[in-house]
């Protein structure tokens, strides 16, 4: 199984090596072509608008939609979560929403600042009884979501990891911390993904 990691801005290093931990191959992804042979995608943290401008112009942003119809596991943290949410809402009014694959609103930057950074711990009952020691930069906050949206971890009440289908998107950085479990989980449902993919094609 081969997991690509969005190679734009943000953690690619540290996502890849969590996936490498894991026994996946983990390419870096920066152009159309280099989706072919991917199960799933990680879209790390950085500038949602410059990461997704580049998208666009390198044709990658098209490529990646079309395959997010298709049901293409893809997990977004931070700018990710922005990148492949519906509504994107920040101080100025509405932004563009990207890939528009999760049925979320957002607000950029909604934890602060970088140098309002923090890390908490956040129950997630899937991932076992610890709480997930995550990292918060700069993150978007979750304004409301639909009804076919899964909140796997809230922090004071609010949603900070989430699922839709194939997606997942976190607000915060996981790759931050030596815990793979969040890695771990969406490699789980690439693998789903792709046996329903052959159960499918294999056909009565």
């Amino acid at each position: 199984m081969r997991i690509g990691v969005l190679a734009i801005q943000g953690d690619v290093r540290e996502h890849r090596r969590h996936l490498e931990r894991l026994g996946i191959d983990a390419p870096e992804v920066r152009a159309p072509q280099h989706l072919d042979g991917l199960a799933g995608l990680i879209m790390p943290g950085g500038e949602s608008s410059t990461i997704g401008m580049l998208m666009s112009e390198s044709g990658l942003l098209d490529a990646l939609g079309q395959r997010i119809r298709a049901g293409f596991p893809v997990y977004g943290t931070c700018a990710g979560m922005i990148l492949l949410a519906n509504r994107v809402e920040g101080a100025r009014g509405p932004f563009p929403a990207w890939l528009a694959g999760l049925d979320i609103t957002v607000a950029r930057n909604a934890y602060g600042r970088q140098v309002q950074s923090f890390e908490a711990d956040i129950p997630v009952a899937e991932l076992g009884p610890e709480p997930v020691r995550v990292v918060f930069i700069r993150a978007p906050k979750v304004l409301s979501h639909g009804p076919g949206v899964r909140v796997l971890g809230s922090l004071d009440g609010e949603p900070v990891l989430v699922e839709q289908g194939a997606l997942l998107a976190s607000s915060f950085h996981p790759e931050l911390t030596d815990d793979l479990r969040i890695h771990r989980y969406f490699a789980d449902k690439v693998r789903q993904s792709q046996e329903a993919a052959a159960v499918a094609s294999a056909g009565p």
